[in-house]
């Protein structure tokens, strides 16, 4: 149901805002709502009016129904103040009663007076709900101020509560920077010793020390190694606190202004370089002090854990440098020894004899690898290679030992296959934990044979004059020295002038991804490439050019010991 009223003067505006109020009333709008209607209406209406014209209002009642419904009132302005800009002007409020609506119809002059008197009825309401809201306030303002004092009680409380937990976030921070930087230090001390004992070469440990520390533990670094003793009592130019670390043992700080760095004693300015503080830390060992280490700090100086830290990084420094000087001096005893067991080829007519020793790259460089050519009682030439197990100087001991006893066994002209039978027993009842294998062949100027047997060994390679390449793969007889009776055959191949034979040990033709098989596959086929001609000229080169596709890797954990044996065309 829809009504309109033309507004155009005061009177309409009464009349229509009256209808409104009561149409709203009827509809079971509250009295509250109705007032904030009428109020707005009534707003409204006097824009209206100001602006002029005549205006026209609708009200929009609910469909009767027992739903409730919504009461919507619009005001439209004339058509010329619509042309200037001016919007209609509508609202709505919820009413309750729908079915009420019906009963809404034209307003009279006694209509009008109930209305207004209607109008002042809600008023009074709403100052009844407004004195309800203000007692409540004061109520709720009586209540607070009640509670303020306990408020300002607890907001001192929370306030001092504050500055604790500040407190005790500053204590927290400052100990997880302390933990962290400890933390730092212990990885970098571990990372630090990690480097410095992977290498047993002193030049790269002195090396690798200043790149360790600059430039985040130091500016500068100086390494001073002691050659010998006499360097120690009559220095060159060191700084004094560098010579007197080494003298007393104990670490110096040399500058300006005390350090005051936990076991390490101050010391005046070096005269060498007055304004750069100086720590000297001495490379300290259970025999003897191996030097000192003189360091510059990135600032203006060290804190103390960092100096602790330091110090620490230097003993264990001493370890490595100690260690890799050990190492050395073992390294070159082995060198030694083992240039002392390589045997002198002996010169053979009609037959050349090249060899190569090989050592691993890793430990003293020194092994059980050997190879040995001498002459028999009849005349013949007797070649081995021979491979004990294990590395070092042990190793190399038994390895002369063995090549030792099998010189002496042969003296009676045993076959090859007889001496490592006697070698086997020898190596058994000698050393019962330690195995070795071995290769030996017999050459013979008057029989056109080759007379060889093995024993655990990688089978010998023979290469005929026309360049066909045999390998000897005879049963072989076990490893010498298990717990095991064994006589070990010999066996016979003819021997055409031109012929190459080559023996070797394991660590040339295997690898670990690979086997053996493959290289010895490798080995007889570089073999069967060399020319008879350069093997007659020359079998050093040759053994060269036989070695080099076989050692593609730098790298060798095992050593590698190859004998050449070329009968001439």
């Amino acid at each position: 149901m829809t009504r309109t009223w033309p507004v155009s003067g005061p009177a309409d505006a009464a009349g229509a805002r009256a209808a409104v109020t009561r149409a709203a009333a009827r509809c079971g709008v509250p009295a509250v709502e109705r007032a904030r209607l009428a109020a707005s209406l009534a707003g409204r209406l006097r824009h209206c009016l100001a602006k002029g014209g005549t205006w026209v209002l609708t009200l929009e009642l609910p469909s009767a129904g027992p739903a409730a419904g919504s009461l919507r009132v619009v005001v439209t302005p004339p058509r010329d103040l619509v042309a200037a800009g001016e919007i209609p002007w509508e609202a709505a409020v919820t009413a309750p009663d729908a079915a009420q609506a019906a009963g809404t119809g034209a307003e009279g002059a006694v209509d009008l007076a109930e209305a207004l008197l209607d109008a002042d009825e809600d008023t009074a309401a709403v100052l009844d709900e407004l004195t309800a809201q203000e007692a409540l306030v004061a109520f709720h303002r009586e209540e607070l101020h009640q509670t303020n004092q306990g408020v300002l009680a607890l907001h001192a409380e929370l306030d001092a509560a504050g500055r604790a937990q500040r407190t005790a976030f500053a204590a927290e921070r400052r100990a997880r920077k302390e933990a962290e930087n400890a933390r730092r230090r212990l990885t970098f001390l571990a990372d630090a010793s990690a480097v410095l004992n992977a290498s047993l070469n002193l030049d790269e440990i002195v090396r690798r020390l200043p790149e360790l520390l600059v430039p985040s533990y130091a500016s500068c670094v100086d390494v001073w190694l002691f050659d010998d003793e006499s360097e120690q009592v009559h220095p060159a130019s060191h700084a004094a606190a560098a010579v007197r670390a080494a003298r007393t043992g104990r670490p110096q700080y040399a500058a300006s202004h005390p350090g005051g760095l936990p076991g390490v004693d101050d010391h005046p300015p070096s005269a060498l370089d007055p304004r750069r503080p100086l720590l000297c830390v001495p490379l300290l060992t259970r025999q003897a002090p191996l030097g000192v280490l003189t360091l510059s700090p990135p600032g203006e100086r060290w804190a103390p854990d960092d100096a602790v830290m330091l110090i620490e990084l230097a003993r264990r420094a001493s370890i490595a440098l100690d260690n890799a000087r050990r190492f050395e001096h073992n390294r070159d005893i082995a060198q030694t020894l083992q240039r002392a067991l390589l045997t002198e080829l002996p010169h053979i007519p009609r037959l050349s004899l090249a060899a190569r020793y090989l050592p691993a790259t890793h430990g003293l460089n020194i092994g059980g690898d050997w190879y040995d050519a001498f002459r028999g009682p009849d005349g013949s030439l007797i070649t081995v290679v021979g491979d004990v197990t294990g590395h070092g100087l042990h190793a190399a001991v038994m390895m002369s030992q063995l090549r030792t006893a099998l010189r002496a066994y042969a003296v009676d002209g045993s076959s090859p296959g007889r001496l490592l039978t006697r070698l086997h027993q020898f190596l058994h009842h000698l050393q019962p934990d330690l195995f070795a294998t071995a290769v030996i062949a017999r050459f013979h100027p008057d029989e056109p044979t080759l007379t060889w047997a093995a024993a655990g060994h990688p089978p010998p390679v023979l290469r005929l004059p026309d360049g066909r390449v045999r390998i000897l793969d005879a049963k072989p007889g076990a490893m010498l020295g298990i717990p095991l009776h064994q006589e070990i055959a010999d066996h016979t191949e003819p021997l055409a002038p031109g012929s190459t034979l080559a023996l070797y040990t394991d660590g040339l033709v295997e690898r670990r991804a690979q086997g053996i098989d493959p290289g010895i596959a490798r080995l007889s086929a570089v073999l069967g490439s060399l020319r008879g001609g350069e093997l007659d000229a020359d079998p050093d080169a040759s053994a060269d050019r036989l070695l080099s596709p076989l050692l593609s890797d730098s790298e060798r954990d095992d050593d590698i010991c190859l004998l050449l044996c070329h009968l001439h065309g």
